[in-house]
């Protein structure tokens, strides 16, 4: 990695609005080249072999030109966490004006999914659902879970990834006897080649995140290998990592799906406004507002040892 873009480097910690994967705080290393600003987040229990696709991703937005793009805003779906308080789910939904597709987190609690997404439908009855499992289901589990979710809430526009590995994946949509698409996220993003990874007859669409997949170009590139629909969606980042997200999904000629790029509605302070509008945000050129985010010394010395310890990896 050149010097001179980690000279640039900045580390702000963003608050969120309520607990996400266990996070309070999004803590999110910035560096700024002739090309704009790229972000580097892997989540701070990654490894650096982990991390390496992420530190490729922000020095390709940072000093690589932009790709063609097909549209100036991208359609986003709300993301409801594994929130059971009524108020709390309305109050993120509420975070998301316009959205017509709410992807709801489950998986640990059937009862509490059920309700859950019982909770969302009543505030959106008109919005496609759609449920992340990440991975926490056997195949037997998903079977029971996902029949009683269609018989409690009705169809659904897919589940993603509802069980951890490809051959797991493949048996459920061999048992499944209801008509329900399968994404599949983890399978692809934590395997040691993407390229490797044989998902023929387990999943329907393709759920890309720029960061973790090493930037446009490499992920324009696996989609192109798999042939499968993708849809474009999030690691929690940043306005900085989610305008390179928009990029991404607009860089699609079809994009067929509400992307999972609202995530900024999550966050209750950000280094930039990237607002959803009548369910879409447009694509802008964003320069951070560092006033009051920046992190301690000692968080800024732990993020620059690991960006140098990643670039090794390189």
């Amino acid at each position: 990695m050149d010097q001179s873009l980690l000279d640039t480097m900045r580390v702000v910690a963003l608050p969120t609005k309520t607990n996400f994967r266990g996070i309070s705080v999004r803590e999110v290393a910035l560096f700024q080249g002739e090309h704009g600003w790229g972000e580097f987040s892997p989540f701070l229990e990654y490894g650096y072999a982990e991390s390496a696709p992420w530190l490729v991703c922000a020095i390709e937005a940072a000093t690589k030109p932009r790709p063609q793009l097909y549209r100036s805003s991208v359609r986003v779906n709300g993301t409801i966490p594994a929130l059971n308080n009524p108020v709390d789910i309305e109050r993120i939904v509420d975070s998301f004006p316009g959205v017509q597709t709410f992807k709801v987190k489950v998986g640990d609690n059937l009862p509490e999914d059920i309700a859950r997404l019982a909770k969302v439908k009543s505030l959106r009855p008109k919005a496609k659902l759609r449920i992340d499992v990440n991975g926490n289901w056997s195949v037997a589990e998903a079977i029971t879970n996902l029949r009683a979710i269609f018989e409690n809430i009705g169809p659904l526009e897919y589940v993603e990834q509802p069980c951890e590995t490809v051959e797991e994946l493949r048996e459920l949509k061999e048992k499944l006897s209801i008509d329900l698409k399968i994404a599949g996220d983890e399978v692809l993003r934590k395997a040691a080649d993407p390229f490797a990874v044989d998902l023929s007859g387990a999943i329907d669409v393709l759920m890309i995140k720029v960061q973790p997949l090493g930037g446009i170009a490499r992920a324009h590139k696996l989609a192109e290998h798999h042939k499968l629909p993708v849809v474009i969606s999030s690691a929690l980042e940043s306005a900085v990592g989610i305008n390179y997200g928009l990029q991404l999904a607009a860089s699609f000629e079809d994009m067929n799906f509400d992307c999972g790029l609202g995530t900024g509605s999550l966050l209750s302070s950000n280094i930039a406004d990237l607002p959803i509008v009548d369910g879409e945000i447009e694509i802008r050129d964003v320069e951070p507002d560092f006033a009051g985010l920046e992190v301690a010394p000692d968080r800024f010395e732990w993020w620059k040892n690991r960006v140098m310890k990643t670039a090794e990896l390189l």
